[in-house]
């Protein structure tokens, strides 16, 4: 199974320097739960920005990466100041007793332990995180000090053809081919000072392969009215199953060998119009937490799941503005704690992911670029058919992270 996740924002160690974030980042405590408060945050935008996306596509597929949008606002949020740090910081759940100083260490850790624990034995799993800025932006030496690793330079103002590219090529080196051409022809031009950037893969295989052999054409119905034939795989097995009356959904946990990531498929009463966009809408942290807790037994199931391909790009700038990020976007944007520079804006925002599931796992993509420049339901609980459509989301448990998640309505779109 593949997954891969890309961010990008144009317009911008754990040692903290003085004066680089506040008037002493010297004198903040240093908060043992800042690593686990970044999860949190994450996980309850990450929820946010699912119901978000759904209210404005809500008849469509959906595919795209909450970490990496998340990992990318982070990169904005480190280098803004003012009202612009204020609307992030809100919109990225970040709480008023979490200061830019543990942030950026538990940001900085989670970076370290995911370079040493990639368990390429079992699954790989790479995220990268850049700030591209152009050549004649100053950048604040102290934070160009803090975040050597994510910086680098590019002549956007003399070759903004040749930046873009580059930028391109960077994410499709990190997505594995994946996500290429992210960057439109005319997404960069000689005004462009910042590009932000994330980009993530994963690639893993089932821990329980379906056969080949067994995968056939049957119906999946699209909706009360039309249906159409897709290929579905099958399988027999021992697997989490659950079905949960807060969320309305019968709930299945297929894992990645290794153990550490699952996808989870959120399946409504076929009966229920409705039925994906409740379980979007009721999907708390809390309730994430209990479909994603091992405390249920195992049991054999028989399952059957689409074999699908979709690939999606989405307009990000409107869902960022619903959330609250929309400074980014106005002339007063300010990126004080990055550069002393005036002019950095966000003119745009796009998201791009693709995401294959087939009988040995999943391959997915996710990228997202910010330009700054100017069935019938199962008669049994032993049986789980995803004929109709359904939520799904990859999930990593040891950081409690959604890496991926979508909605599977229509194999036609």
């Amino acid at each position: 199974m593949l997954k891969l996740g890309v961010i990008l924002f144009l317009g911008i160690s754990t040692t903290v320097n003085s004066q680089c974030f506040y008037k002493d980042d010297a004198s903040k405590k240093l908060n043992p739960e800042a690593r686990t408060n970044l999860y949190r945050n994450q996980l309850e935008f990450t929820l946010d920005l699912f119901n978000t996306i759904n209210h404005a596509v809500p008849d469509d597929n959906i595919f795209f990466s909450p970490f990496s949008v998340y990992h990318a606002l982070l990169l904005a949020y480190f280098a803004a100041g003012g009202e612009t740090e204020s609307a992030l910081k809100k919109s990225l759940r970040i709480s008023d007793i979490q200061d830019k100083v543990n942030l950026l260490m538990a940001y900085k850790v989670d970076k370290r332990a995911r370079a040493v624990n990639n368990n390429s034995d079992s699954y790989e799993f790479t995220n990268a995180n850049k700030m591209f800025v152009d050549t004649d932006l100053h950048v604040r030496d102290c934070l160009r000090n803090m975040m050597a690793g994510e910086l680098e330079a590019l002549n956007f103002h003399q070759n903004p053809q040749v930046a873009r590219q580059q930028i391109n090529n960077w994410v499709a080196q990190i997505t594995k081919n994946n996500i290429q051409d992210l960057i439109p022809v005319d997404g960069i031009t000689d005004t462009t000072k910042l590009v932000l950037a994330n980009a993530a893969y994963f690639k893993g295989v089932w821990a329980s392969k379906f056969p080949v052999e067994r995968t056939k054409k049957q119906v999946f119905f699209v909706s009360e009215t039309r249906q159409t034939l897709v290929p579905f795989m099958r399988q027999k097995g021992t697997f989490h199953y659950m079905v949960s009356d807060e969320l309305g959904a019968q709930i299945l946990e297929l894992p990645y060998k290794g153990n550490d990531i699952s996808m989870y498929i959120l399946l409504p009463p076929y009966s229920m119009k409705e039925g994906v966009s409740n379980i979007i809408k009721n999907l708390t942290p809390e309730r994430l937490a209990a479909v994603v807790e091992e405390g249920y037994m195992g049991r054999e199931v028989v399952v059957e799941i689409p074999k699908f391909t979709i690939e999606r790009s989405l307009p990000l700038r409107p869902i960022l503005e619903t959330m609250g990020a929309g400074n980014l976007f106005d002339a007063t944007s300010n990126f004080s704690t990055l550069s002393e520079d005036s002019g950095i804006l966000f003119d745009d925002a796009v998201h791009k992911a693709k995401i294959q599931i087939d009988e040995e796992g999943t391959v997915a993509a996710a990228a997202t670029a910010i330009f700054g420049f100017r069935s019938s339901r199962p008669a049994e609980p032993s049986v789980f058919i995803a004929n109709f459509p359904f939520v799904y989301v990859i999930y990593e448990r040891p950081t409690n992270s959604v890496l991926f998640m979508g909605v599977y309505r229509d194999p036609k779109k």
